[in-house]
């Protein structure tokens, strides 16, 4: 599942690759933004922790599980 955050005042976004569903994601996010935890943290595939401060989230975009394509497309 790939999930982009945006971040106030930061010019890029944050990209990664998450084993979580989507609605375990959107679940930390809206604890996070309600205010139950001041950090939204989210685990990519690869066991890396990414936190980021609630109040600086700016938006999250959850997106579908990307499908890796491997060698040539029939014509």
């Amino acid at each position: 599942m790939e999930v982009k955050i945006g971040v106030q005042h930061s010019p890029r976004e944050i990209v990664l690759e998450s084993g979580q569903t989507a609605e375990e994601v959107e679940r930390q996010v809206t604890e996070a933004l309600a205010g139950k935890a001041q950090l939204l943290s989210l685990t990519d595939d690869r066991g890396r922790k990414v936190l980021v401060p609630a109040d600086r989230l700016a938006y999250v975009e959850i997106g579908e599980p990307a499908v890796r394509k491997v060698g040539f497309g029939a014509m």
